[in-house]
């Protein structure tokens, strides 16, 4: 499964009532694949290829671990504490992303 498979399926899942009024950029940094980052905006999601000019907040892992984060297989908190997903910016944006894209 690639990056942009992933990516797609979180888009798919994306909650559009949680994010009213919002207008973030949420920065995937893939260390073994491509960047993505979405922008969520007044209740839409829109994907993007590559690294966003000003995002809100990055978050820096691999594939493995973005796949098992976004299946629910993996809880990102323990992911973060495991040294395994590495947050730049506003981390509490970070947390946002679960009620984003419930699993």
């Amino acid at each position: 499964m690639s990056v942009a498979d992933i990516i797609n399926t979180m888009q798919s899942k994306f909650n559009a009532s949680a994010a009213a009024g919002l207008d973030l950029v949420f920065q995937f940094s893939i260390e073994d694949g491509e960047n993505h980052y979405l922008v969520i905006k007044d209740g839409t999601c829109d994907v993007q290829q590559g690294d966003a000019d000003n995002a809100n907040v990055t978050l820096i892992m691999d594939t493995e671990t973005l796949k098992g984060i976004t299946s629910g297989e993996t809880d990102g908190m323990q992911a973060f504490m495991g040294g395994k997903l590495r947050a730049e910016g506003d981390m509490m944006l970070a947390m946002k992303l679960g009620e984003l894209f419930p699993v």
